[in-house]
C-alpha cells in the first residue's frame, strides 16, 4: 500500500504563495520536487492546478489529480475528485506509485487536520516573504525529523534552503 506524502517549500514564516503563484525562483528545489515526484501521483487543489503555467500543465511524467468542490470541473489532462480521501483511495492500490500532496494551502491544512499524511518533505527557505498563502503549523512532536539536503545560495538560487523529511511517529 502506497504511503501518502506531502511536499512543500515554505519561507521562514510558513509562506508558500502570493496571488496564486510561487514567491521565489529556486531551480535546485524545483529539480528536487521534479525528481521526487516523477513517475508518481500528484494530488493538488484546483487553485494549485490553475496556478501551474499552461506550458507545464499537466506536470509531465506524473499522474495529475485535482481535488475540487466544483462538480462541473473536468479537464482532459488530469483526474478529478471531489474529496482528498477519494483521490487517495483511488491511488492507494497502485503499489509502484507514491502519492504526493502538492498543495495548495487549503489542501495541506485539510490533510494535516485529518491525519491523511504519512511523510512530509519540507523545503525551508531561509528568508521571509510577502505572502497570502501559508503552510499550516503542525505538532512536530508527532513526527521524526531528518535533514536530507542543505543548499547554499548560488548564482541560480537566490536563497539558502534546507530540505527535511518528517515521518509520522
Amino acid at each position: 500500500m502506497s504511503k501518502v506524502k506531502l511536499i512543500v517549500a515554505k519561507g521562514e514564516n510558513n509562506e508558500i504563495g502570493k496571488d496564486n503563484d510561487l514567491i521565489w525562483h529556486l531551480p535546485a528545489d524545483m529539480r528536487f520536487f521534479t525528481q521526487t515526484t516523477k513517475n508518481h501521483v500528484v494530488i493538488m487543489g484546483r487553485k494549485n492546478w490553475d496556478s501551474i503555467p499552461l506550458k507545464y500543465r499537466p506536470l509531465s511524467n506524473r499522474i495529475n489529480a485535482v481535488v475540487t468542490h466544483n462538480k462541473a470541473f473536468s479537464h482532459a489532462d488530469c483526474d478529478t475528485f471531489h474529496s482528498v480521501e477519494d483521490a487517495i483511495a483511488h491511488y492507494k492500490k497502485e503499489e509502484d506509485k507514491e502519492i504526493f500532496i502538492i498543495g495548495g494551502a487549503q489542501i495541506y491544512k485539510y490533510c494535516l487536520d485529518h491525519n491523511l499524511v504519512d511523510e512530509m518533505l519540507i523545503t525551508c527557505i531561509k528568508e521571509s516573504f510577502d505572502a497570502d498563502a501559508f503552510f499550516p503549523t503542525f505538532d512536530q512532536s508527532s513526527w521524526t525529523k531528518e535533514m536530507i539536503m542543505d543548499y547554499k545560495m548560488d548564482e541560480k538560487n537566490k536563497y539558502d534552503f534546507t530540505v527535511y523529511r518528517f515521518e509520522k511517529k
